[in-house]
């Protein structure tokens, strides 16, 4: 992985890039886990985004900092899950093209679903390593843009706008629970 830091000015210039194609979701309160903790809960509603999380803020970001000549030569990722769709999503927005490589046993929902949102689908291999083989190769020979699902400041940055409206919603939160994972 590659060692960053970001500021809270790169998070606001994502935004700026971000928030004309994407949607401020909201914060809705928890009842039970108010209850359970004593605290007030409240929830970021990200299943209300551009394809039901908020993978879209990443690509969108990235893809609005490349070149005129970098978006004619498309853009490509690997992931069978919300990335993938983020992918295609911000792609589409921005008129460029977006391959995906997924393993041959994705699932048919999440194959028609970033089909859906206009990428093309590349199924190789068993697992996701396979196919980001596939999607590293494909880059070289095609000169793509590689989208990587986590390992980009460009894309953390276009995620992390999700923190900042969290502290628009709620300025008086005193702990974020985020989840993580690569997922």
């Amino acid at each position: 992985m590659t060692e960053l830091t970001l500021t809270r000015q790169d998070f606001e210039q994502a935004r700026a890039r971000v928030a004309p194609h994407t949607y401020h979701t909201p914060m809705l309160t928890s009842r039970s886990l108010s209850a359970a903790t004593g605290f007030e809960v409240r929830l970021k509603a990200e299943l209300f985004q551009k394809g039901g999380s908020y993978k879209v803020r990443g690509p969108t970001n990235l893809i609005a900092q490349l070149s005129d000549e970098e978006r004619s030569r498309g853009v490509i990722c690997s992931s069978a899950g919300n990335h993938s769709q983020g992918v295609a999503i911000a792609a589409r927005q921005y008129g460029v093209q977006a391959v995906v490589c997924m393993a041959e046993n994705a699932t048919p929902s999440k194959i028609a679903a970033t089909e859906g949102y206009g990428a093309q689908v590349v199924l190789h291999g068993n697992i996701w390593d396979e196919a980001n083989e596939r999607a590293l190769e494909l880059v070289e020979e095609r000169g793509l843009t590689y989208v990587h699902p986590f390992d980009d400041p460009r894309l953390i940055a276009g995620q992390g706008t999700v923190g900042l409206e969290i502290m628009d919603d709620f300025p008086g939160a005193d702990i974020i629970v985020v989840p993580i994972g690569g997922g």
